[in-house]
C-alpha cells in the first residue's frame, strides 16, 4: 500500500505537487489554510492569469544560490510540456500575447486556471483539506506529524512544503515554511519584497499620475543591479508597472542592506544620444517642446522640459549647447527619485528563501530533513513579471510531487 503523501499549500506549487504526487500513485492530502486555496492565481494578471511566459530567458532569474542548480531545477518540465500539459491535461486551451511575450488562458480566466488545476488533482485521488491551519511540524515514528491549530495531528509518511513566502499576506503567505525550513536547519537567505511598486514620499512626479508609456529602467545599488525596457505607470505614490515591478528588488535590498543608497535612473523613450541629437537638429520653425511630444505624452514632455530649465517655445534653432545638454540627460539618463515602496503587501513575490544548496535539485527533497519536499516561492529564486514565477512554480511543484510519491513507492 502506498504511504501518505501531505503537501502543504494548495496554491501553484502545493496543487501540481498534489497532482503529480497522486498521478504517481501516492496517497495525497492538500491542506490548505483557506477556505478554496490558489488565491494569488485568481488575482494573478489582473485575474486574467500569466500562465506562463512565452519564451524564458534563464538569465533573468534572480537567486543568492547558484545560478545552475536554479538552471537544473528549471530545465526539468521545459516550456513546450509545461504549455502540452495545460492544454492537454488541464483541458485549458491557451493563448498567446506576442507583443508582451506572455501565455493567458484562452478564457482570460484565472478562477478557470485554479479550479481545472484542483479538479485534476481530485480526479487524481488526492484529498482536499481547506481551512486546515498547520500549526507545526515535527519528525515522529520514521515520518512526519503535522499539528493543526483546530483539528487532530495527521500522521504521514513524506511532506512536500509548499507555503509560498511573504508577499500578498491577505492570500494566506506569512512565511510560515521559511520558519519552519529555517528551525529545521536549512540556510534560508534574507527574504525581501520583489515586483513591488516603487515609491517617492515627495511626490516630485505625482502630478503625471496615470500616465503610462514604455521606458528603460535601471536601478543600481553598491551591490546589485538590474536593467528592464517595459510598461510604466505614473501613481499618485510613485511608480508601477512592468518596468518599475522589475528592478525594484535591487532598491528594496539596497534599503533592508544600509549603506549607500540605489540610484534609479529611467531613459523615457528607445531613442539615444544619437537619435536624440537628429530629433533636436534645426527644422524649420519647430519648437523644443514639438520635438518632445513627437516622442513623449504632452504631460510627461512639458514636465520633462521644465525639469532640464527649457523653454517649451524655444525653437530648436536657438537651442544653446548647454540646454541642449541637460535636455538630452534627462530624456536619456534622467535621476528618478524614490524613498521607499510597496512591500509585501503588493509585491508579486517574496526574494530569498530557503538556499537551493540546501535541496537536491533533480527530486527537491531537503539536504537537511529527509523526507521534507520543498517547492515554489519558499525556495531561493524568483523570475520578472510575465509568468516566469508561475513557470518556477509548476516545475518545482511537479518535481517535488513525482519524486515524493517515487520515493514512497520504493
Amino acid at each position: 500500500m502506498s504511504r501518505h503523501i501531505a503537501v502543504i499549500g494548495a496554491g501553484a506549487a502545493g496543487t501540481m505537487a498534489a497532482i503529480f504526487a497522486a498521478a504517481a500513485g501516492a496517497r495525497v492530502t492538500l491542506i490548505e489554510r483557506t477556505k478554496d486555496g490558489g488565491r494569488k492565481i485568481l488575482i494573478s494578471g489582473g485575474g486574467r492569469c500569466n500562465v506562463l511566459p512565452l519564451r524564458v530567458d534563464e538569465q533573468r532569474f534572480v537567486t543568492d544560490s547558484s545560478p545552475n542548480a536554479l538552471r537544473r531545477i528549471l530545465r526539468s518540465w521545459p516550456l513546450a510540456d509545461q504549455r502540452r500539459f495545460f492544454e492537454e491535461d488541464v483541458g485549458i486551451p491557451l493563448a498567446e500575447e506576442p507583443e508582451l511575450l506572455k501565455v493567458f488562458p484562452r478564457s482570460h480566466k484565472a478562477r478557470d486556471v485554479r479550479d481545472g488545476l484542483l479538479a485534476l488533482a481530485e480526479r487524481n485521488g488526492a484529498t482536499l483539506r481547506f481551512e486546515s491551519l498547520v500549526r507545526d511540524l515535527v519528525t515522529a515514528d520514521g515520518g512526519w506529524r503535522i499539528e493543526f491549530a483546530d483539528a487532530e495531528p495527521l500522521q504521514v509518511d513524506a511532506v512536500i512544503l509548499a507555503t509560498g513566502g511573504l508577499s500578498v499576506p491577505a492570500t494566506g503567505s506569512e512565511g510560515f515554511g521559511l520558519a519552519l525550513a529555517r528551525r529545521l536547519g536549512h540556510t534560508v537567505h534574507p527574504t525581501y519584497a520583489a515586483l513591488t511598486p516603487i515609491t517617492d514620499a515627495a511626490g516630485i512626479f505625482a502630478e503625471l499620475a496615470g500616465i503610462s508609456l514604455t521606458v528603460t529602467l535601471t536601478a543600481r545599488s553598491a551591490a546589485h543591479s538590474a536593467t528592464h525596457t517595459g510598461g510604466f505607470l505614473f501613481t499618485h505614490r510613485g511608480y508601477s508597472g512592468p518596468a518599475a515591478l522589475n528592478v525594484s528588488h535591487v532598491l528594496v535590498r539596497a534599503r533592508q542592506e544600509g549603506g549607500l543608497p540605489a540610484t534609479l535612473t529611467v531613459r523615457w523613450t528607445s531613442l539615444g544620444d544619437a537619435e536624440w541629437e537628429t530629433a533636436l537638429r534645426p527644422h524649420g520653425s519647430r519648437t523644443v517642446a514639438a520635438a518632445l511630444r513627437a516622442e513623449l505624452p504632452d504631460r510627461l514632455a512639458m514636465f520633462l522640459l521644465a525639469r532640464a530649465q527649457v523653454d517649451p517655445a524655444r525653437s530648436l534653432a536657438e537651442l544653446r549647447r548647454e540646454e541642449r545638454r541637460r535636455l538630452l540627460d534627462t530624456l536619456i539618463r534622467c535621476p528618478l527619485p524614490w524613498t521607499g515602496d510597496e512591500g509585501y503587501k503588493k509585491a508579486e513575490v517574496t526574494g530569498g528563501g530557503v538556499s537551493l544548496a540546501d535541496v537536491d535539485t533533480r527530486t527537491l527533497e531537503s539536504k537537511c530533513a529527509p523526507g521534507l519536499y520543498l517547492c515554489g516561492e519558499v525556495l531561493d529564486a524568483f523570475g520578472p513579471i510575465g509568468g516566469y514565477n508561475f513557470l518556477w512554480s509548476w516545475a518545482t511543484g511537479r518535481a517535488a510531487g513525482i519524486a515524493a510519491a517515487q520515493a514512497v513507492s520504493a
